[in-house]
């Protein structure tokens, strides 16, 4: 049930009966307001969109409106100044918000939008061979709470991890490993010891330039499928995804394809006979640009003045192949705003030959990971690794819930999932945009606005409901606990879910969800702190109810972001 909708429909009969037709029922929807303070209402409605066509003061307007408003949702109307402030019926509203959840369940507040329609994401997209460094944790969680959203909102995401698996630093790596490398050491620490060798060879390479013609030659022979140069570069990647595996299990994220940049290498050549069949490819200091002044932007370099092509070639491969392979409605790029130019150059390009799909493709940047206010790609000159931060957030979790909760069982699942958790939703709560100043320290603390503080308030929550399962079975049941200002304040919120999803989505922005668990879960524990919520009366029933169905609301929420809810901490 859309509450929001159901109001604005009251809103657009008494118009009709006023023979105003100025404004649809999604205008109004859209018009409508959320009142500052919960005194002032559950909507309001500004009369100044009408005043214009009806050549009336928005006062004015606003005591006609009100006098004319009806609905069994609505206790009372009221005209103040210019707006119309609505008062949603704290029972019967109530109780039909916590009875769509418990009927729902984990199905509540899902958009009708996307009707099964494919989107495909490009998320984490590390480089073989390279550690999983703290850089590519943005694109990783933020990538797969989109998909978690799109999948709420009815659409099938598809997430591509685009691998880093090729390029000239392959034939650098084969060069190392044929002069230094041991099979066993790379069986047992495969990045760590690839990481090393590629390292040797730089500081080699300084003092003996033959090395660089050396990794020249044999990526050369990588990209003329060399028998030796392929069964090693297929080693390397495949150590690397399985060392990565473990941290994407940490991390909970699964994905629907691995193909990397190699995948395109034979597509490319297709994309650069089609420009050039378009007429779009023209010459510029030796190199093939496509010009891009309609669009005041630089030409996009498609291949270089000695024939080899570039990350816009392969991008635009990769994009002609996914709209075929998977006919996406929106095709996702999660990528640093570093990238931001290439993006609308490739999508730019797309339009120009002829590809008006080129319109649902969008790049979802995003700000860097600081620390102590200067970008995270290094610590005392060695990369962060995702992985120990990861371990040192579980073992900061295992702390706090010994101290908490020393009986606890399971408590090395609970800590991974709060440890994990902390780590991801102290991404998501920001902003995308922005940049995000890391404090283990902080985004792991009970208090605040912090993932294992959302996850406290669910186990809270599951701990009540459990012990009212023990109560005393009420026969008569009333539903006039909901007129208490606190549990009216956690109802309000549990109606809004759908609406805070649908503005995630079409924001690409789950930080809204974050924000919204934050308020839930504050909203929750001002309730629980004033209100006898296990009292034996005839309203324990229905102060059960909301707790129950807050929960499921909290536990649904903190799934969208890729968060576990333990049910005891």
């Amino acid at each position: 049930m859309e509450y929001k909708q159901m109001v604005a429909l009251s809103i657009h009969e008494a118009l009709v009966k006023n023979d105003v037709k100025s404004l649809s029922k999604q205008e109004i929807t859209k018009t409508l307001e959320v009142p500052p303070q919960q005194s002032m209402g559950d909507y309001a409605f500004p009369c100044f969109v009408l005043a214009k066509t009806l050549k009336k003061a928005p006062n004015q307007i606003a005591n006609d409106l009100s006098a004319n408003m009806e609905s069994g949702l609505i206790e009372r109307v009221e005209a103040v100044g210019p707006y119309v402030n609505v008062y949603l019926d704290k029972t019967f509203t109530g109780k039909a918000i916590v009875e769509e959840i418990l009927n729902e369940r984990e199905a509540y507040g899902s958009p009708s939008l996307g009707n099964g329609e494919q989107i495909t994401i490009d998320l984490s997209s590390p480089n073989i061979a390279k550690p999983f460094s703290m850089g590519h944790l943005r694109s990783t969680v933020i990538g797969n709470a989109l998909a978690n959203i799109m999948q709420k909102c009815g659409y099938t995401p598809v997430k591509i991890n685009h691998l880093g698996d090729w390029g000239t630093q392959f034939g650098k790596l084969i060069t190392a490993y044929k002069q230094w490398g041991e099979e066993e050491k790379v069986k047992a620490e495969p990045i760590k010891e690839l990481l090393a060798l590629y390292i040797h060879f730089h500081e080699e390479a300084e003092v003996n330039p033959e090395l660089e013609v050396q990794g020249r030659y044999w990526f050369k022979q990588l990209e003329d499928g060399n028998q030796e140069a392929l069964a090693l570069w297929k080693w390397f990647r495949e150590v690397s995804l399985v060392d990565f595996q473990r941290i994407y299990q940490l991390l909970g994220v699964e994905f629907d394809s691995f193909q990397g940049e190699a995948f395109y290498n034979d597509k490319m050549e297709p994309v650069v006979n089609e420009l050039e069949e378009k007429h779009l490819l023209s010459e510029s200091d030796g190199a093939m640009v496509v010009g891009l002044d309609e669009f005041n932007h630089p030409p996009c370099l498609i291949k270089k003045s000695d024939g080899a092509t570039l990350y816009a070639t392969r991008d635009l491969a990769a994009a002609l192949y996914r709209k075929k392979e998977y006919s996406f409605a929106k095709a996702l790029y999660v990528v640093g705003g570093e990238q931001s130019l290439h993006f609308k150059q490739v999508f730019e390009v797309l339009k120009k030959m002829g590809y008006t799909w080129a319109a649902d493709m969008h790049h979802i940047s995003f700000g860097m990971m600081l620390k102590d206010g200067k970008k995270m790609s290094t610590r005392k000159g060695k990369i962060v690794l995702l992985e120990e931060v990861l371990k040192e957030a579980i073992e900061l979790a295992t702390e706090n819930i010994e101290s908490r909760n020393h009986e606890l069982e399971n408590k090395e699942e609970v800590a991974k999932s709060v440890g994990v958790g902390a780590v991801i939703f102290h991404d998501l709560k920001n902003y995308r945009q922005n940049d995000i100043e890391f404090s283990l320290e902080s985004m792991l603390t009970f208090e605040g606005e912090t993932g294992p503080y959302i996850q406290y308030t669910y186990a809270r929550a599951c701990s009540i409901l459990r012990k009212g399962m023990n109560q005393v079975e009420i026969v008569e049941q009333s539903y006039q606990a909901f007129q208490d200002d606190k549990a009216w304040t956690v109802l309000s919120l549990l109606m809004k879910f759908e609406e805070v999803i649908t503005h995630a989505y079409h924001q690409f922005d789950p930080s809204q969800i974050a924000k919204y668990t934050i308020d839930l879960a504050q909203a929750f524990n001002k309730y629980y702190a004033t209100v006898r919520i296990l009292e034996e009366d005839n309203q324990l029933g229905s102060r059960l109810q909301l707790v129950e169905a807050t929960t499921i609301v909290l536990k649904e929420g903190l799934r969208l972001l890729g968060l576990k809810a333990p049910e005891k901490m």
